[in-house]
């Protein structure tokens, strides 16, 4: 089976009932804590395009669509039960004028073949890296995709060495069964695409290494 196919069915099966059943973004606000401080950060500028890659729900492109009426958001994710949720929440909204929604590989994604756009002001993920096999390759990506200026947002989960050991232990394992594989090399690897495109990168380390936020920014 095609890499892209294999994976993408992974994340259906590993999601349909939660987002069909309504419970995923219920559970994931006790967890996911570094979505908002996130999309607070983005700050995109009026009249400039924003994309999230692996859009889940489409929870945060909601939330980032009214924090930021003057810009337009593209969303993609390998998952079509995630998409078809995300639809449903958009149109709820009443955002579908100013949010799409595409299918398609990170790795591959072509945003000017998707989209008609081939740069962005932010692109941002929440909690998608660590579960992307190639999430190297899609950050590297991504950051050729920034416009002059633009910023690329990551949220995710991080060392958590500030935690207890079995606090720290029992989650990772809790996490493993949902696939998900905390990148411990995330900030090393954002300085390390910033310096190819010639930018700079922080990092934001939050709740005592529970969440990490990375942000490349292109100059």
């Amino acid at each position: 089976m095609d890499g892209t196919v294999e994976h993408g069915a992974l994340m259906d099966r590993v999601y349909r009932w939660q987002r069909r059943f309504g419970f995923y973004d219920a559970t994931r606000k006790y967890y996911l804590v570094a979505r908002d401080p996130m999309l607070a950060g983005l700050e995109p500028p009026a009249g400039g395009r924003a994309l999230e890659i692996g859009c889940g729900t489409g929870r945060n492109l909601v939330h980032a669509a009214r924090r930021y009426p003057q810009v337009d958001f593209h969303g993609v994710d390998i998952s079509r039960e995630m998409l078809a949720a995300a639809g449903s929440a958009i149109a709820r909204a009443g955002l579908r004028s100013r949010v799409r929604l595409a299918w398609a590989d990170a790795v591959t994604f072509d945003p000017a073949r998707t989209f008609g756009h081939d740069s962005y002001d932010r692109i941002f993920m929440s909690y998608a890296v660590s579960m992307i096999p190639q999430w190297r390759q899609v950050i590297t990506e991504a950051a050729r995709r920034l416009a002059p200026g633009g910023e690329m947002h990551i949220a995710e989960f991080g060392d958590m060495a500030g935690l207890p050991p079995m606090t720290k232990s029992a989650m990772y394992t809790w996490l493993r069964w949902y696939h998900v594989t905390p990148r411990a090399d995330l900030f090393d690897v954002a300085g390390e695409v910033a310096r190819a495109i010639g930018g700079t990168s922080e990092d934001r380390r939050l709740h005592r290494g529970f969440s990490w936020i990375s942000i490349i920014r292109r100059t």
